[in-house]
């Protein structure tokens, strides 16, 4: 009889870990892996619609941006020049900087997925101006997070995650919404 009885505790055990093995399963399968997600996501920002690069295409480039996306004690700002474009602003690595038309002065309006696109040049103090760099066009503006962005004649400031070099401007005209700032302020090549 006891032999019958731990055979029958056995098989309850067996079952109740089988079962448990299955919803573990389950709930392992449920999501797909990050990567599978940003393979096929589509990213909105305002104003245009892309889909996101593969995430093999993403993590490098951020790695290359993650410095600007940490804020320093101080920013740093400059001038470049290109053959097309003429001088713009670049950061303190020689990235390019953009603005994005849809932004109002001294606010952004780029948030979430599209400040994973557009890096912000964030800034925890004064920035720091190299030649060119009109000084009173300098200030900041608060992202949702608190964090402060620099602007530059009330547009806030942006890398742009496809520049992998010093002195790309593949961001420029992005969806028509997305220009390199010429030293005097102004959008260069906008509407």
């Amino acid at each position: 009889m006891k032999n019958n009885k731990l055979q029958l505790n056995n098989r309850k055990l067996v079952l109740w870990i089988s079962l448990l093995a299955v919803f573990a399963l389950a709930a392992c399968q449920a999501a797909p892996a990050p990567e599978a997600m940003m393979e096929t996501a589509v990213v909105p920002v305002t104003g245009m619609e892309e889909e996101a690069p593969a995430m093999e295409e993403v993590a490098p480039a951020m790695e290359e941006a993650e410095p600007a996306m940490e804020a320093s004690t101080e920013a740093m700002l400059s001038v470049a020049e290109d053959p097309n474009l003429g001088m713009f602003l670049v950061g303190a690595n020689g990235m390019t900087l953009y603005m994005f038309t849809n932004d109002e002065a001294n606010k952004s309006n780029c948030a979430g997925d599209c400040l994973v696109k557009w890096p912000p040049l964030l800034t925890k103090g004064e920035p720091v101006l190299g030649d060119g760099v009109d000084a009173s066009l300098v200030g900041s503006a608060a992202l949702a997070d608190g964090t402060m962005i620099v602007t530059y004649n009330g547009w806030p400031l942006y890398y742009w995650v496809n520049d992998k070099a010093a002195g790309d401007v593949t961001g420029q005209n992005v969806g028509g919404v997305w220009f390199v700032i010429a030293p005097d302020g102004n959008p260069v090549g906008a509407p």
